[in-house]
């Protein structure tokens, strides 16, 4: 039988995110704080915000963008950045975000499988942006700034051009932001998140907070990135919760920010709690204030957790999630600190979920292994135009097929234990293999190659790549890496190079990476290896 979240389902309004963040009440919080920017101190109140996002709208408007639009988001963590992503989606746009890190062929290539007509950026990005647009058809009017540029429109521009914001023409059955993930495997594609799926999962995710509700949060998370974006940008807005922005991660800024700003629970994924609980750095901050930490985005091991609490006496929670499911399922609730800080908690209300043998398909019991499939209102559509990869991931009845294995206490409390798809979670962030391969065999001296994830000297997984050289070849694995890294996100970069003979592969082709993790693991080098 498929088990169910331990609390009531939440009522999900039939309303588009803006009007479930923008709605009657914000009027009743305007003189409140929603955004401070880290780096200067500057505030805006969420009277400023709302007014903002409509002029922003009302320009966005008069400047082409229709209902169904999509718009494309590149930039750093910013009160800008919050301002450009729901004056977009106020403007009956759809938003696809970036990371700010990828290179202009990543960049063109989300632009053009979105569909984006327009893109909206930041000066950091703007100069790779402008030629990534370029590629994918846009012209140089197609590209906003979130700050003033020569040659492009930016917020200030487009909140004085007048007018109305359109008429509202979304509900809550449209789509509110493609954001890219890899699933289970293969290349990035776009998820089809509703405004539905946002909303539900504020909703979800606020039953989970019980003590930190309101308060001020520290956008150490990348906002692009749906994590950041759900629970921090978006909570902290219904909440009626300042957000202080961090244009990136930066140790000792977090910590002066936790200190100055007093906060109480900090989101994070596993490397942050690591430098939290070992970096000498932070005895030089008063972190007293800090009640919580919440780790997401790939496992935090319990040991690390609890090193954590012994060193600064805050309680580490932890939670479970996909971008496919905007992004979370389950989580360790703020009252309930008896739960083993290794696992991912209880579902969130409305979810429902089942451990499936991956060979069998037949459910497993408690404490037995198995595949977490799950269902609920924050589960995704399917992929953009990709009906097949859809398919693979959403089965007959509804669940999500995660690709990751876990145990589940009679209680209902899950912990992730394995995974059964091939994506690498680099701090947080996917990696998938085929990626890598593909851009690997681009080199000129590379018959073939794998890519599996295997944890360095720190514990964390990392990108290791085996590689076949063409005869006669020198190619040093230096070599290797920097190929890869000229042509990637940081994220995505190989940081391991093991020279193999061959590659396994089954008879039909497909590379056998179970083999090469079975090598891995038994520390006993590749029989194909040099």
């Amino acid at each position: 039988m498929p088990m169910r979240s331990p609390y009531p389902d939440v009522d999900v309004p039939d309303v588009s995110l803006t009007e479930f963040l923008f709605g009657a009440d914000v009027g009743n919080h305007a003189g409140a704080t929603a955004l401070v920017d880290g780096t200067t101190g500057d505030a805006m109140t969420f009277g400023r915000l709302h007014a903002a996002v409509e002029d922003v709208a009302a320009g966005l408007h008069a400047r082409g963008v229709r209902t169904g639009d999509v718009i494309g988001l590149v930039g750093s963590n910013s009160p800008r950045w919050v301002l450009a992503f729901h004056a977009a989606l106020r403007a009956n746009a759809t938003v696809t975000t970036c990371n700010p890190l990828y290179t202009t062929g990543e960049l063109a290539n989300q632009f053009t499988d979105s569909g984006a007509g327009f893109v909206i950026t930041d000066g950091k990005s703007r100069e790779k942006v402008v030629e990534a647009a370029a590629k994918a058809g846009l012209g140089a009017d197609s590209v906003f700034t979130l700050d003033a540029a020569d040659g492009h429109t930016g917020l200030e521009e487009l909140a004085a051009a007048g007018g109305e914001a359109p008429t509202p023409a979304v509900g809550a059955e449209d789509t509110a932001v493609l954001p890219y993930s890899s699933g289970t495997t293969g290349r990035a594609k776009g998820v089809v998140l509703t405004h539905r799926n946002l909303v539900a999962n504020v909703l979800q995710f606020d039953r989970m907070v019980t003590s930190t509700r309101g308060s001020a949060q520290l956008a150490v998370l990348p906002l692009f990135h749906i994590y950041g974006m759900t629970v921090l940008m978006n909570h902290s807005l219904r909440t009626r919760a300042p957000l202080i922005t961090m244009p990136r991660f930066d140790l000792a800024e977090m910590l002066r920010l936790v200190d100055e700003h007093r906060v109480r629970k900090l989101y994070v994924a596993p490397p942050t709690v690591l430098a939290l609980a070992k970096d000498p750095l932070v005895a030089s901050y008063d972190l007293s204030s800090l009640e919580m930490v919440f780790s997401g985005a790939a496992p935090l091991d319990g040991e690390l957790g609890g090193a954590l609490t012994d060193r600064l006496g805050c309680a580490v929670l932890q939670g479970y999630g996909m971008t496919e499911m905007s992004p979370v399922s389950h989580a360790i609730p703020e009252d309930r600190l008896d739960l083993d800080p290794a696992s991912c908690g209880f579902g969130l209300p409305g979810i429902e979920y089942r451990l499936v043998d991956p060979a069998t398909g037949e459910e497993v019991g408690p404490g037995e292994r198995g595949e977490l499939r799950v269902r609920g209102p924050n589960v995704m559509s399917g992929y953009l135009n990709n009906a097949e990869a859809t398919a693979q991931t959403l089965d007959e009845d509804g669940y999500l097929r995660t690709g990751d294995v876990a145990t589940a206490t009679a209680e209902g409390v899950i912990t992730i234990v394995d995974r059964v798809k091939e994506l690498i979670k680099y701090k947080g962030y996917q990696v998938p293999p085929a990626e890598l391969e593909a851009v690997l065999l681009t080199h000129p001296a590379i018959d073939d190659a794998a890519v599996i994830g295997v944890r360095d000297a720190g514990g964390e997984e990392v990108p290791k790549a085996f590689v076949v050289r063409s005869g006669g070849s020198a190619l040093t694995a230096d070599d290797v890496i920097t190929h890869v890294a000229d042509r990637i996100a940081p994220h995505k970069k190989v940081r391991a190079v093991e020279f193999v003979d061959a590659i396994p592969k089954s008879a039909s082709g497909k590379i056998l990476r179970n083999k090469l993790r079975e090598a891995e693991l038994s520390e006993v080098p590749h029989p194909a290896s040099r």
